[in-house]
């Protein structure tokens, strides 16, 4: 297939940075896109050239037309999709094939395969993988869907056919909720996704989120690096993300490998891809669905393993064979990702616009940002609301806890809220630092942590203006600090 020497990246922001750095450490040249209100974008900075996207600014990343017309004027070999927008589109997947381009990903057809819910869990049962009780096929009529639930026996979740990201999804505990749920359901599903189709399945209480990083070549090797702890979580949408879950047992950790990579030889699969499973208090597992993509909390993986994941993305689609085995992947320690959200906790995590007016990150051994803000920078409501990551590793999990603490008390983003504080509180909980977390644990957690959080504010208000008062008068009467 031959050497990859220059790739467009068809994202923005923090992911789009990530990308740029992995092609100079491979000697690519990268080519940026960004809409009119990414104009101020530091990767369109960071890339060696940029094109801009003119008309509906969030359409400007989902118009791969455009977006491959570009990438064949710039002379690129291929386009890295990132995570979100045309990640998993097959047909834009086809569409860089068909013109020449490398897609850096899996082949259009497994895309296809596991964007369709429905089709993915009956292809995953097939190849011995465990799912949970429910519709084979999308349901879209109501009566239909009742009759379906209550064979199944409540509570039950509702899940958008062809969507993801917490979005088109409800969990009905009782009959008599249940059309109103499922007209609401799909109501969301064809308004973000364009299709209003569900699938029903049996909703497991108190589970954890644990999934299973894959790396596949072409010539069918298939390694895993590990599993990510996805449990902490709000609306469905991941919060906080952990390598290695730190109470997972040896034998259901065994297990889950075990699954994930014959699934994946078993199909074929190439490319990077995250296969993600529910765990129920008795150590039980199902397969709720596969990423098949980079995602965003690959740097965890990254932390515990020293495998740069975009960066074999690259070689994989390049047509390398995998430079190591299984037994060469090694596991060191505890690593924890907290995104970093413009929204407010206080306000059902409402989303944040505004200006970067003061920008602190913290920093020392073992902990890494990526984020593409600055001071200065300007959050547009256009887009999802993570502005960063914040990454901590220690080589045991009191040690990354610790780490987390002093990391997030280092952090400070003044111009609008953020849910840093939040975080702050989650690292001092009691259940957190026993490792004691399931899906629901924030439904639990939010009423106590929302007000320790307006303390938190409150009192990092307090101490900013106390230090700039004291270098105003450092100012004013030329003096010097004593250490």
């Amino acid at each position: 297939m031959g050497k990859i020497k220059k790739v467009l990246i068809a994202n923005r922001g923090e992911i789009a940075l990530r990308i740029i750095r992995a092609c100079k450490e491979l000697e690519i040249a990268s080519v940026a896109i960004f809409s009119e209100i990414d104009v101020e974008g530091i990767w369109v900075r960071k890339a060696d050239e940029c094109y801009p996207i003119l008309g509906d600014v969030v359409q400007a990343y989902l118009d791969y037309e455009k977006i491959i017309s570009i990438a064949k004027k710039a002379e690129c070999d291929a386009i890295h999709p990132g995570y979100g927008f045309l990640s998993e589109n097959a047909d834009f997947a086809k569409a860089c094939e068909e013109n020449g381009l490398i897609f850096i990903g899996p082949k259009p057809e497994h895309i296809e395969l596991f964007g369709d819910k429905m089709a993915s869990k009956v292809a995953m049962k097939k190849v011995g993988v465990p799912v949970l009780e429910g519709t084979d096929e999308p349901i879209i009529n109501i009566e239909e869907g009742a009759k379906i639930a209550k064979q199944i026996g409540f509570p039950v979740i509702i899940k958008a056919a062809f969507g993801g990201g917490g979005r088109g999804m409800r969990i009905v505990r009782a009959e008599k909720d249940f059309k109103d749920m499922f007209e609401s359901a799909t109501n969301e599903a064809k308004k973000y996704f364009g299709r209003g189709e569900a699938f029903i399945e049996k909703y497991v209480e108190n589970p954890r989120h644990i999934e299973i990083q894959i790396i596949a070549d072409k010539y069918g090797n298939v390694l895993h690096l590990g599993e990510r702890d996805c449990s902490i979580q709000r609306r469905h949408q991941k919060v906080i993300e952990i390598a290695p879950s730190p109470r997972l047992d040896a034998s259901t950790r065994k297990e889950l490998y075990r699954i994930a990579t014959k699934a994946m030889f078993k199909l074929g699969y190439e490319s990077v891809g995250t296969i993600e499973f529910l765990v129920d208090e008795n150590n039980n597992i199902y397969f709720i669905e596969m990423n098949t993509r980079v995602q965003v909390e690959h740097p965890v993986t990254e932390t515990i393993t020293g495998v740069d994941i975009i960066q074999r993305m690259i070689e994989i689609a390049e047509g390398d064979k995998l430079q190591f085995l299984q037994e060469d992947v090694q596991f060191r320690g505890y690593a924890i990702e907290f995104r970093i959200n413009a929204e407010n906790p206080q306000k059902n995590f409402m989303p944040s616009v505004g200006t970067i007016s003061k920008y602190l990150t913290p920093g020392g051994p073992g902990v890494r940002i990526d984020t593409s803000i600055y001071t200065g920078y300007k959050v547009p409501a256009n887009y999802d609301s993570m502005i960063g990551k914040l990454i901590v590793w220690a080589l045991d999990w009191k040690g990354a806890v610790k780490k987390a603490k002093r990391a997030l008390d280092e952090f400070y983003i003044e111009g609008f809220p953020t849910n840093i504080p939040l975080h702050r509180e989650i690292v001092r909980d009691q259940d957190f630092i026993d490792g004691k977390f399931t899906t629901n644990y924030l439904d639990k957690k939010m009423e106590i942590f929302t007000l320790h959080s307006e303390d938190n504010i409150k009192k990092e208000e307090e101490k900013v203006a106390s230090i700039m008062k004291l270098i105003e008068t450092i100012n004013k009467n030329n003096l010097k600090v004593k250490h």
